[in-house]
């Protein structure tokens, strides 16, 4: 009898379609037929979701043949002492792909094996949830290039050691980490860095190839000190999109009025930040970004966010003579209408010649006392530009 269509697809095709599908459904093709009794079987990536119970990842591990190079697990209806034995399993693999997102419902952190810090062919990491204590012997994992925590507990010298001794270290994505108050980060290959919690420093170096960061701190975890505006662009001479909140802001900035920094920013075309309170520092970034494109500022969302209107106004007039000749595109979200959003936006209107969108959202309950959104659309529309193309949007509501 002539095989069906599928059935004669390339095996690279049919393990592609079967990577696709839920373990448990992919699991069921081993009884059509003779020829597809082992195809599920020697499936390199293993996926299993919130959903998948113990025995069907026990049922994989046992009947599974040849390689694993990919295992991500969400654990859900899992106990987490049934992880231990799994990851003991798969160390014995040329691992290159590890997953894992414990649940945050978890009392305690679940502990890494340290079986798993031997696979030294591991070139994507990704844990949540989880206490890092790697052995003594531990030399860091010298093909790694894509490293994802959230919510990861591990000491000041676990972390330093784990990203210097991981020199092919390309993406880095920290989340609500904590166990280590420094942020020191020496990847001499990194292109994308994505940062959120709580440090008391940052130390950033040997980061030339870094293309893409974004640094936010969280409110409890303000640090003490302050950082250095000029030294943190030093370090990231080929920085292309750059988002950073009000706190990392303060932080950077420090007591330092800088109308520009000594070296532009020549490659940042993306900058986001969430405060016009520092007006000066905003301004400065700006001002030393020639090739910035894309402009994105989110207002705090805070019934306090009242940026002081003879500050916004001093720092306007000491950069009227400004011109940003490449920034096409601008958002501007949750503003309140009053005299201190309206000056900048005005400034930004009259200092982009080539300016094409200006996006303005507001939350009715962010605006301030006495306007209607109606009035500050007739307000937006009224102000003078330098583009003659520009078209300005008004949206009254923003996520």
């Amino acid at each position: 009898m002539e095989l069906d269509r599928i059935s004669n697809l390339p095996s690279n095709v049919i393990e592609k379609i079967l990577s696709h599908l839920p373990i448990s459904v992919a699991a069921r093709t081993s009884v059509l037929s003779s020829k597809w009794r082992y195809k599920f079987a020697m499936l390199p990536h293993l996926v299993f979701g919130c959903l998948c119970p113990s025995n069907v990842v026990d049922h994989v591990l046992l009947n599974h043949v040849g390689p694993v190079s990919k295992f991500r697990l969400v654990q859900g209806l899992i106990d987490i002492g049934d992880i231990d034995r799994w990851v003991l399993h798969l160390s014995r693999y040329s691992l290159k792909e590890f997953i894992l997102q414990i649940s945050v419902w978890q009392q305690q952190r679940y502990k890494i094996p340290s079986c798993i810090f031997s696979c030294q062919d591991m070139i994507h990491l990704k844990l949540s949830c989880c206490l890092l204590k790697p052995p003594s012997t531990f030399k860091g994992f010298r093909s790694l290039k894509c490293l994802a925590f959230a919510k990861i507990t591990m000491a000041q010298d676990v972390f330093e050691h784990l990203i210097v001794c991981s020199p092919l270290l390309e993406r880095l994505t920290l989340r609500d980490c904590d166990g280590f108050s420094q942020l020191k980060i020496d990847a001499p290959n990194l292109q994308f860095l994505d940062v959120v919690g709580s440090f008391e420093d940052v130390s950033i170096v040997n980061m030339l190839n870094v293309a893409d960061v974004s640094i936010c701190f969280n409110e409890r975890g303000i640090p003490c000190s302050s950082g250095s505006l000029i030294k943190f662009f030093d370090d990231l001479p080929r920085l292309q999109r750059l988002q950073i909140n009000w706190y990392f802001l303060k932080y950077l900035a420090g007591d330092a009025l800088l109308k520009k920094l000594p070296k532009p920013c020549l490659h940042l075309k993306f900058l986001c930040f969430n405060d016009l309170e520092d007006i000066s520092t905003a301004l400065c970034l700006i001002r030393s970004s020639p090739a910035l494109e894309k402009l994105e500022i989110s207002a705090i969302d805070s019934p306090y966010y009242r940026p002081d209107v003879g500050t916004v106004n001093s720092c306007l007039d000491d950069n009227h003579s400004c011109s940003f000749t490449q920034l096409r595109h601008v958002k501007i979200t949750g503003i309140s209408g009053v005299e201190a959003d309206l000056n900048f936006i005005r400034f930004l209107l009259l200092s982009s010649p080539v300016l094409e969108t200006m996006t303005v959202c507001a939350k009715h309950e962010q605006l301030d006392l006495g306007i209607e959104p109606l009035d500050l659309v007739k307000q937006l529309l009224r102000l003078r530009r330098a583009s003659p193309s520009l078209e300005i949007i008004y949206l009254d509501k923003w996520w």
